[in-house]
């Protein structure tokens, strides 16, 4: 026991009873760090019921049975499907002018996108057509699987690629998948950080992502002596000109630490905050700090959170070939990759290359920072804000217009 006194103890993510223990001198070691789904609060969507109208009494007896016998016909030849619509949250493209930048033809064709999540479920009827590569970090599956609770991988997709009951904002993309995070005792998706720097890695080496896509974060550790294991893996793929969008995490409101979540704190990552239906912010939106670790102050467009996006009473695919209503900083990052996809597309100058050496992300960022909706009145910059919503359309032109190449 002497021998192991200078170990400390996590528990495991799928098993709370079970204990690793782990050296702190060890690389790659960060007190605690679990990854978990962030701002999530899923509902199954339930049909829209229509009001119904008085009835009218008919009189005429004839009519009536008329009307009765000619029904019945109809009924039985089975043209009569009465359905009740499910709610749609179309809204939130059309805010984002996602909507009008695929009026404009704009699909994220030649575009590759990373999702590193629960997994996702391809049975679903409205993915069965995605361009898909799949991965398995958590356990050995040839076949894509979500091991998620309402499977969160399967709903984050949904808002990308989704073609069905609802659309997917940018459903050309070639998308990858990499399981890393899955359902835990406490009611919630979580993961290792090891797992979700492998995904991360995979993503970057193997799948050869234009973005990441993360809807996942862990807590920031300041007593921490060196940088996380998944910190460390969105460096290096940033650092490589693969944009990065992660979720800045649901910790606002009174309690807020001041913030984002692990990795959104990396400087060029893009790190997205959540809004509602009526364009303001999510309360559970998290605050970002603008002062990094020896006091130095974070410079623009990196200021954290950079942008706010849709992410209250969000619709997409999830478990069964259901769909279910989303809510938090998981779903809005999955706008703002879907724009970005969009945006590479009309612009793959800016795409990532062998010799890419993140230059291309400051460009991109600069533009962002200029075509967003502010939501402050005080300064270019807010904590929880950040610059403004995101407006996809806007980006793209001032992409067009004013960005220099890199």
């Amino acid at each position: 026991m002497d021998q192991l006194g200078h170990v400390e103890y996590l528990p495991e993510p799928e098993d709370a009873r079970i204990l690793s223990a782990i050296d702190p001198a060890a690389v790659g070691f960060q007190g605690a760090w679990r990854a978990e789904v962030t701002g999530w609060a899923p509902l199954e969507a339930a049909p829209v019921l229509r009001s119904r109208r008085q009835r009218a009494f008919v009189a005429n007896g004839f009519i009536f049975a008329l009307f009765i016998s000619t029904m019945f016909a109809i009924w039985n030849s089975g043209l009569l499907i009465v359905e009740l619509n499910l709610p749609t949250s179309e809204w939130a493209n059309e805010v984002t002018q996602l909507s009008d930048a695929s009026d404009a033809g704009l699909t994220g064709a030649g575009v590759r996108v990373c999702m590193v999540d629960t997994g996702i479920d391809s049975t679903h009827e409205a993915l069965a057509e995605v361009d898909l590569t799949f991965k398995d970090l958590r356990g050995a599956s040839s076949v894509p699987i979500d091991y998620g609770l309402i499977a969160h991988g399967t709903l984050m997709a949904g808002i990308l690629v989704a073609d069905g009951h609802q659309l997917g904002a940018a459903p050309g993309v070639t998308l990858g998948v990499a399981a890393a995070l899955g359902a835990d005792p406490d009611g919630g998706n979580s993961g290792d950080e090891r797992t979700v720097a492998e995904a991360i890695r995979w993503c970057q080496d193997t799948f050869e992502a234009d973005i990441i896509s993360l809807s996942l974060g862990g807590e920031q550790n300041l007593d921490a002596n060196r940088e996380g294991a998944t910190a460390s893996a969105t460096r290096r793929a940033v650092d490589s000109g693969i944009f990065v969008v992660a979720a800045a995490g649901n910790d606002g409101g009174a309690g807020d630490d001041g913030l984002v979540s692990v990795p959104a704190n990396i400087p060029r990552v893009i790190t997205v905050g959540a809004t509602t239906i009526t364009q303001e912010v999510w309360v559970n939106s998290s605050k970002g700090s603008q002062n990094l670790e020896g006091g130095e102050r974070r410079d623009h467009p990196n200021q954290k959170p950079e942008v706010v996006a849709p992410g209250v009473g969000i619709i997409s695919t999830g478990s069964n070939n259901a769909w279910y209503s989303s809510t938090g900083t998981s779903d809005a990052t999955v706008f703002v990759t879907a724009a970005l996809s969009l945006l590479l597309e009309e612009h793959p100058e800016y795409k990532p290359t062998q010799t890419s050496n993140g230059s291309c992300i400051d460009v991109i960022k600069i533009a962002l920072m200029n075509s967003v909706n502010p939501l402050h009145d005080d300064g270019l910059h807010d904590d929880q804000t950040g610059y403004g919503e995101l407006r996809a359309l806007d980006w793209i032109n001032e992409v067009t217009s004013t960005a220099p190449t890199c």
